[in-house]
């Protein structure tokens, strides 16, 4: 749009301008800090429910993690056939176990000798089978001899030969030599599977966890003392003898019953110089109050703590084995360590709460042995010695690994 305007006497043309714009005012800081306040509750209302969610997602996982492995621990392998003239060894078929096959004299195997059960529920390779072998196909083929006989010129396999029959009355009467038995109606001798020599002890799939001795077409398990032969025959069950008062322990000891046997243990309270203790419990020394000023006896232990533990030979570390905590807590700290020098090779303590110190296995221990460690829990206020708790904790390793 233009207007007329005069410019210098005469009559022109002007470009029609616009009003300038009002400036806008700021906001005060009152209504910055209000809005600032307001964003701050909404941040903080949407990380609180964030935070729930994520709670509630990680029960969720955990919930399905655990109902998935309860499945995969209790669920197990379908129970295989043995092959046609032999036999399956395993009685176990959970995930992780191994079955292993054997075939009757006379007859060779083929496929896999061992199968393991497998996360997916299913065995591992190829059913096996048995078949002939060259050997005996050629022995059943051929008439079974009439009168004593020696070995043939081809050598037969070691746990083959042949056996000597006579004919007497319309009847066949067949001998073996020593350690050869016959074998149905092939009339020829083999020797017993050694089950046990297959399978020795140490290797991946062994038949049992401590002794095994072979037996006239099978083997058998056998446990030390201290054990008894488990259902499944091959592993070994301890035997608690402090339960079943099978121990010589007098009134005035502790049964500790450990792997493969038990301890008879006496706890006793220490004799020191300026401190004295006395027996509140079977398993507890407490120290007698102390002279004002004297300061030797309250830097004795206000308490002693006796604990046994019973473990197998070379397990593995590190390990949990003992956990230490205050009832309640006077000071303002707490301290956890090993006291004395006992068993600083073997054990370390941590650490693992407020009020909780663990003791941890740092090494295995090759049985048997009796390994002591003292962990000492002290109580300061403003770096002043409050008191000192000691648990002194025995390890008794069994000359066993299982």
């Amino acid at each position: 749009k233009f207007t007329c305007c005069e410019t210098s006497g005469s009559i022109g043309v002007c470009p029609l301008t616009s009003p300038r714009p009002r400036p806008q005012e700021c906001p005060s800081t009152h209504d910055l800090l209000n809005s600032l306040r307001q964003v701050e509750k909404m941040l903080a209302v949407h990380e609180a429910s964030y935070q729930q969610g994520l709670r509630s997602l990680r029960k969720k996982m955990s919930a399905l993690h655990n109902s998935t492995m309860a499945i995969f621990k209790t669920a197990t392998c379908s129970k295989p056939e043995p092959p046609a003239h032999g036999r399956r060894l395993g009685r176990v078929f959970a995930i992780g176990h191994e079955i292993h096959f054997l075939c009757k004299p006379g007859y060779e195997l083929i496929g896999p000798r061992t199968r393991v059960c497998l996360d997916s529920l299913r065995w591992s390779g190829q059913q096996p089978m048995c078949r002939p072998s060259s050997s005996s196909s050629s022995a059943a083929s051929s008439p079974p001899p009439v009168s004593s006989t020696s070995p043939t010129s081809s050598s037969p396999p070691s746990s083959i030969r042949p056996s000597h029959c006579t004919h007497f009355l319309g009847s066949t009467r067949c001998t073996c030599d020593v350690g050869f038995t016959i074998s149905g109606r092939s009339f020829v001798c083999v020797s017993d599977i050694d089950e046990c020599r297959l399978f020795p002890l140490g290797q991946p799939g062994r038949l049992c966890v401590h002794q095994c001795e072979n037996t006239p077409g099978s083997f058998h398990c056998f446990c030390p003392a201290g054990y008894d032969l488990s259902i499944d025959g091959r592993s070994c069950t301890d035997i608690d003898e402090c339960e079943n008062r099978m121990h010589n322990c007098t009134a005035d000891q502790v049964c500790v019953n450990t792997y493969g046997g038990f301890q008879c243990a006496t706890v006793e309270c220490p004799h020191m110089k300026n401190a004295t203790y006395i027996k509140t419990s079977p398993m507890r020394c407490e120290r007698n109050p102390c002279m004002l000023g004297d300061k030797a006896c309250t830097q004795a232990p206000n308490s002693i703590s006796f604990h046994f533990l019973s473990v197998v030979s070379n397990m593995s570390a590190p390990r949990v084995l003992f956990r230490v905590s205050a009832a309640r807590v006077l000071g303002d700290t707490l301290r956890f360590g090993l006291a004395g020098g006992r068993g600083r090779g073997h054990f370390s303590v941590q650490r693992s709460g407020r009020q909780t110190g663990t003791l941890l296995l740092v090494t295995p221990i090759n049985g048997p042995a009796a390994v002591e460690a003292e962990v000492e829990m002290s109580e300061l206020e403003h770096n002043n010695l409050l008191g000192r708790y000691l648990t002194k904790v025995t390890l008794f390793v069994s000359p066993y690994e299982f």
